[in-house]
């Protein structure tokens, strides 16, 4: 039996292997054997018919793709390269890369190409957390783990699906419940995490802040914070005192559509609860103001001092595997490497480090700003640009300008297939080994389960032989992802809260290592943690005469994203619903649709073709239609946080249309 953690999402369950099946590892403290439906179908995955087993290359889009050696793709990669100027070159990196695969993408790229023009879809899933954790506490360090849950009495869950995004983690809330742990679920839909909650609160959608606002100013206003931490802790508690003196509470209130009884009976039970937890996801991080609603919820821990405690703090909760992974060694365009970033002593630790002297000293483009960057040159590794970025139509026009676009990936079938020049067949989760941080800095091991298969590679040995191909070979001279580990725990001394460099590479697979469990306390310059006030500036689209719907967005429990992995016949069986539209009864009755009646959803962007789901479960004037509809982003706003640069994905205006089917 072969142990090993799944490869879906930021929970990172464990799982046991032989020839025959895939289970959960009882063992493992994540999971304690259970396993969601999409782990299940790990196995699966591996030998679907969409797998991209040889290279391809072709000079048109409107060519057919042809086989190809690995030696001409790779020749053709690197001298392309080497004749396009730096700035000119990106690399759009995925959470679904191992440790490994980051670290010498990354190492490549900022190092000895000189470009910092390396971003992750990370970018548009938890950047704005990162930003928020890094201005209040001062650095993206989530400063609590999933099972601080059972040490907790109150778990606030806003702009989080639980039961159909984090399926493990939900099945532990619920057994903490039994403990005596209470739940608030925050969210326009009554999901099915709000069925499971003590107290349901259906906020209207972009009101967050005012939420948290008001929770706030009410910490203050009736002497609930904790005065001893925030006169030794944190800074610039007066200021935010006297700023909530002129925020207009009636206002905000009705903003969130919650009535005074519903918000009491909330303020009920968070002011007698001792140990508080707040958990979010894409519903705050993916708005116009993401970084916003970010720091309005950190501003409630540092009022309380719920922070660096047992059962205490605010969990922000990854949806990739390795998004954690990637953010620390460098992954993001807004950092350098280790969690460094692009200051002048930062880029002399890494440029010694890495012995080069080609690192650039400004930020690079992010993932939402590469596209419109008249790059020659872009790398995409294990993820779909084309499929879940927003303004698809746009994207489309966008992809096309650039000469040059290689596709590494494990499947044949991802919509960025369409617009790129060379596929490169990387190996998938089970047919090569690594590291990943699961959302809670658990670092665990994907081990590998059969051959890797023919012609295929996993993703660092081809960023490798790019670099070896451009003359780099002393420093890309790794036989293992061993060695590629332990060079990345020696950079990580660099940075003096990082310990990475305590875990032992051979024992993760039985022993995951948890890093950083000895802070606890903020890692700012002062060591104090950093108040901010915000306010809801409306910034998101909003709904018209013309386009009287809001667009909701989000995972559904058995699809991962479009459904490369996922959405495969023999899986299908017991599965939900793909493709529907959310609509409430009262706005189908006002349209005359019936329940699964095919309809056209149209935004000032772009169209899609569903049918509708009848129900209750969300607010009128609201639809909500899953990201496993390929078609999505036909539809959604481009619109970015100013400061996270992340898509507003949760706020596009549309209007629904009946489809004829006469001829």
């Amino acid at each position: 039996m072969i142990k090993s953690v799944c490869g879906y999402c930021g929970v990172g369950c464990g799982l046991e292997y032989d020839e025959n099946q895939l289970i959960g590892d009882i063992t493992y403290p994540t999971n304690q054997g259970k396993v969601c439906s999409k782990g299940v179908s790990e196995l699966i995955s591996i030998q679907t018919h969409t797998r991209l087993l040889r290279p391809a290359m072709r000079t048109s889009i409107q060519d057919e793709y042809k086989v190809c050696t690995w030696e001409e793709s790779i020749e053709k990669i690197a001298q392309v390269m080497k004749d396009t100027p730096k700035d000119k070159i990106g690399f759009y990196l995925s959470g679904q890369m191992l440790t490994e695969d980051y670290y010498i993408a990354n190492k490549l790229a900022k190092g000895f190409v000189g470009t910092n023009n390396v971003d992750t879809n990370s970018r548009t899933c938890m950047a704005s957390a990162v930003v928020a954790y890094k201005k209040a506490i001062g650095a993206d360090f989530v400063p609590l783990r999933m099972d601080d849950i059972f040490k907790s009495d109150l778990l606030i869950l806003t702009g989080a699906n639980t039961a159909e995004a984090h399926v493990v983690f939900h099945n532990q809330i619920k057994k903490a419940k039994k403990n005596g742990l209470k739940v608030v679920v925050l969210d326009p839909r009554y999901t099915d995490t709000a069925k499971n909650a003590d107290l349901y609160l259906p906020i209207k959608v972009g009101s967050d802040i005012d939420f948290f606002n008001l929770l706030s100013k009410r910490l203050i206003d009736e002497e609930y914070y904790d005065k001893v931490f925030v006169a030794e802790h944190v800074n610039n508690f007066e200021m935010l005192k006297n700023k909530f003196k002129r925020v207009p509470v009636t206002k905000m209130l009705k903003r969130t559509g919650l009535s005074e009884e519903e918000f009491d009976a909330f303020w009920e039970l968070y002011k007698n609860s001792e140990n508080i937890i707040t958990a979010w996801t894409m519903g705050l991080n993916q708005s116009a103001q993401g970084v916003d609603k970010n720091l309005a919820l950190l501003n409630t821990h540092l009022l309380t001092g719920k922070i660096f405690k047992p059962g205490n703090g605010p969990l922000s909760l990854t949806g990739q595997p390795n998004a954690m992974g990637g953010r620390e060694v460098g992954g993001l365009s807004t950092m350098l490497a280790v969690h460094l970033g692009f200051d002048e002593e930062s880029i002399a630790k890494v440029s010694a480090f890495w012995k080069t002297d080609k690192i650039d000293n400004k930020p690079g483009l992010t993932a939402t700003q590469m596209l419109e960057a008249d790059l020659e040159l872009l790398i995409i590794c294990h993820t779909d640009p084309v499929y879940h970025l927003p303004n698809r139509n746009k994207v489309e026009r966008l992809i096309k300008n650039i000469p040059l676009v290689i596709e590494i990936n494990a499947y044949g079938d991802s919509e960025t297939s369409k617009f790129a020049h060379i596929q490169l067949p990387a190996a998938p989760w089970g047919e090569k080994e690594g590291t990943q941080t699961n959302l809670d800095r658990t670092i665990t091991k994907q081990e590998k389960l059969t051959r890797t298969s023919i012609d295929c590679k996993p993703d660092w040995e081809i960023f490798q032989l790019i670099a070896q191909a451009l003359g780099y070979q002393k420093a890309f001279d790794f036989k293992n992802t061993k060695e590629i580990f332990q060079e990345y725990q020696k950079m990580t001394k660099l940075n003096a809260y990082m310990d990475i460099d305590e875990a032992d590479y051979d024992t993760l697979g039985s022993a995951p290592f948890i890093w950083g469990e000895k802070i606890k306390h903020f890692l700012t310059p002062d060591k104090k943690g950093n108040l901010f006030f915000v306010e809801n500036k409306l910034l998101s689209e909003r709904s018209s005469l013309e386009y009287p719907f809001i667009l909701l967005t989000g995972r559904t429990r058995d699809q991962w994203h479009s459904g490369t992995k996922t959405n495969l016949p023999t899986t299908l069986l017991n599965y939900k619903e793909l493709n529907f539209c959310e609509m409430h009864h009262n706005d189908a009755k006002a349209l005359q649709l019936e329940h699964n009646e095919t309809i056209r959803v149209i935004s000032k962007r772009g169209e899609l073709i569903t049918k509708v789901y009848i129900t209750d479960t969300i607010k009128e004037k609201s639809i909500f239609i899953p990201i496993s509809n390929r078609d999505i982003n036909y539809l959604t706003n481009d619109i970015l946080d100013k400061e996270s640069l992340q898509p507003d994905y949760n706020h596009s205006a549309v209007k629904i249309e009946k489809v004829s089917h006469e001829n």
